[in-house]
């Protein structure tokens, strides 16, 4: 599904797309409708990157265990550098 939004609104905001997009994510996060490691993917960011941006609006990072089996499987890659 994609979702179209007029450049008028975009225009309106006075915000960019990328940051809209990001706005985005951080409020479906933040409402508890996914995980914070598929918030980051929707706005094009690293987890740590998106964790970053909720730490810069003070929205405390809600930790699951997709979160957990996402830093799980870093660590594995990290330890096979």
């Amino acid at each position: 599904m994609s979702i179209v939004i007029p450049n008028e609104i975009i225009k309106a905001t006075g915000k960019s797309e990328k940051l809209l997009q990001l706005e985005l994510a951080i409020i479906m996060f933040r409402d508890y409708q996914i995980s914070s490691a598929k918030a980051a993917n929707f706005a094009n960011l690293s987890l740590i990157e998106f964790r970053q941006e909720l730490g810069k609006r003070n929205i405390c990072v809600n930790y699951d265990s997709s979160d957990f089996q996402q830093e799980l499987q870093t660590l594995k890659i990290l330890s096979e550098l």
